[in-house]
């Protein structure tokens, strides 16, 4: 069976991030808000809500129930300072948790005492995307076969 760990994370992430584009609306700020600290801009894409909320959900899966100080720190960054030494920074929380509120409402994730988790139904979904990506990894190069 093919998982999220059998597909590259770039393309798992674009799918689900069209899946979710029917599914959870960005709030209307998230135009002009930069998504950390160290961050100079915003981002430039468009649809950067939803590739953040669909990596949100593979993190999800692959490392397990995490609560939102843990994600600020995996989508942290540096900050240029200047002269002075590079510090590193959290991500904005306010993001995060806002995404994870909306993954939350549409069932994919669930709260634990360890912090959010994701369903079986998220699960399901990511699997299911990563078979789909699977057999166009196959199409491409058929000598992938053997490794699945």
């Amino acid at each position: 069976m093919v998982t999220v760990y059998d597909v590259p994370a770039d393309k798992l992430i674009r799918k689900v991030a069209d899946y979710l584009k029917d599914k959870i609306t960005p709030p209307e700020w998230h135009i002009f808000v930069k998504t950390g600290h160290f961050k100079e801009r915003a981002p430039e894409q468009d649809d950067w809500w939803y590739i953040r909320a669909a990596s949100i959900l593979r993190k999800l899966y692959v490392h397990g129930p995490m609560g939102i100080e843990r994600l600020r720190r995996e989508y942290g960054g540096r900050k240029n300072r200047g002269h002075a030494p590079e510090h590193t920074y959290k991500a904005s929380g306010a993001i995060i948790r806002k995404i994870l509120q909306q993954l939350e409402s549409i069932g994919l994730l669930k709260k634990t005492p360890k912090g959010r988790a994701i369903t079986d139904k998220a699960r399901s979904l990511l699997d299911s995307f990563s078979y789909e990506i699977w057999k166009e990894l196959i199409k491409e190069n058929p000598e992938l076969k053997k490794y699945g």
